[in-house]
């Protein structure tokens, strides 16, 4: 790993919190996720299932956890199973993770061996008391999983070989723990927006007339990798000139061009957990005074939207809320106007035209976090602040976004070090 290494205790405890949600006579089952392909014998960069490492702190491959709190036997209620090295794998692959490694890392004092799962696995199901078997599944409201997982696989073998047990999603209570983050978790999301940081303000001194997106990318990976990041926390957007209105761009090919502007859509991970940052700058160094217009006028809804941001709101009320904001600045920008709202498409409000996305999402072990959006939001998530307008008909778009930690008595930007203001953005350019 790059990273410090994490106190255990935080996984410790997030088992307990697990276990204190099951109900009694269960068994709970976790798998990393799979090595994916790409082609011939090449294989993608490995990312282990959020939920697994959440519990476990591993994140090695052919991983497994087995969770029974109610067996007679102490040491079988927390069973992580590893792949065993051997001198073969460790020549072509490298170190994999000893028992006493994984004791460490975890706290789990019984580690096992993949190949002693069947038979331990059947023992707990057929004389541990297992009424309920809790089962994990992607169930964020964004996932459209066109490949079957190792998760999905495992519940199809279990419940042909274990029919007449009660099964149970595991993925709502997950959803309920991982939403709320424990101050170790923030320490390890303000890493990664304190390493997000240095990236922009590298690539403030970099960025000029000539220079091509995918070499500002290359500015945030050295600037993110030197301070212990594995990299990005999702596909850099580096958007130029009439790129910066798509929401998704990731080509990150074209020449930056004096006199447009670029959305910088990137943000660094750490240990697993995410930052996710926008800002949008002049290429030259210097906006427009109608750049700055708009620019205002997004950072405005931003700062409004901090305010609203709090405990027992329901983000879809929020939303509406901002919208209505977003409604009055396009009505200043003299982008839409009173007749189009009068006559406008409840469906379809004229807004959407300039503003056609939510303004904020969760954060946290993946970018766009578990947890239910219909629930108030709750004091110790993470969420992102993110407006943004975009203007086809005069060639560029502004988003500006920082991770906010929803605090009891007051919300704390994790970026609050980050420039923002866009005279700040163009003295730091032109310094």
């Amino acid at each position: 790993m790059r990273y410090t290494p994490i106190d255990k205790q935080l996984f410790i405890r997030n088992r307990k919190k697990l276990v204190s949600e099951l109900k009694p006579g269960s068994l709970a089952v976790f798998n990393s996720n799979d090595t994916m392909p790409t082609n011939a014998d090449g294989t993608m960069a490995f990312k282990q299932n959020s939920d697994l490492f959440y519990l476990t702190g591993i994140e090695q491959e052919e991983s497994i956890l087995v969770i029974c709190p109610g067996f007679r036997e102490e040491k079988k209620r927390e069973i992580l199973f590893l792949r065993q090295p051997n001198e073969h794998l460790e020549k072509w692959y490298g170190h994999k993770l000893t028992k006493e490694e994984a004791r460490a890392i975890s706290g789990i004092d019984t580690v096992m061996w993949l190949p002693e799962f069947d038979s331990l696995f059947h023992h707990l199901m057929a004389m541990g008391g297992v009424e309920y078997v809790y089962l994990n599944t992607n169930e964020h409201y964004r996932s459209d999983v066109v490949v079957q997982t190792r998760d999905a696989r495992f519940i199809d073998w279990c419940k042909e070989r274990y029919p007449l047990h009660h099964y149970q999603r595991v993925a709502p209570v997950m959803s309920q723990l991982r939403r709320v983050k424990q101050k170790q978790e923030i320490d390890l999301m303000q890493k990664a927006c304190n390493i997000t940081e240095k990236g922009f303000r590298r690539v403030l001194k970099f960025t000029k007339p000539g220079v091509m997106e995918y070499e500002i990318e290359a500015e945030y990976v050295h600037e993110f990798i030197r301070h212990g990041s594995k990299g990005f926390a999702y596909g850099p957007i580096i958007a130029s000139g009439k790129n910066n209105i798509v929401l998704h761009y990731i080509e990150n090919n074209q020449e930056c061009k004096a006199g447009d502007l670029i959305l910088l859509d990137v943000a660094a991970e750490y240990a697993n957990y995410n930052s996710d940052l926008t800002r949008t700058i002049p290429v030259n160094g210097k906006f427009t005074a109608r750049q700055k217009e708009v620019y205002n006028a997004v950072l405005h809804i931003q700062r409004e939207a901090f305010k609203m941001l709090r405990p027992s709101v329901v983000y879809f009320d929020y939303q509406k809320e901002i919208e209505k904001l977003m409604e009055a600045e396009l009505k200043k920008l003299k982008l839409i106007s009173d007749s189009d709202i009068k006559n406008q498409d409840a469906d379809n409000p004229a807004f959407r035209k300039y503003f056609y996305h939510g303004t904020s999402h969760m954060l946290g072990l993946d970018v766009h976090d578990v947890g239910n959006m219909h629930d108030n939001i709750q004091v110790g998530s993470v969420w992102t602040i993110e407006p943004g307008i975009y203007i086809k008909e005069e060639g560029f778009g502004i988003r500006l976004e920082n991770n906010i930690w929803v605090g009891e008595k007051e919300n704390i930007d994790l970026m609050k070090n980050i420039p923002i203001e866009a005279d700040e953005i163009e003295s730091i350019m032109n310094s």
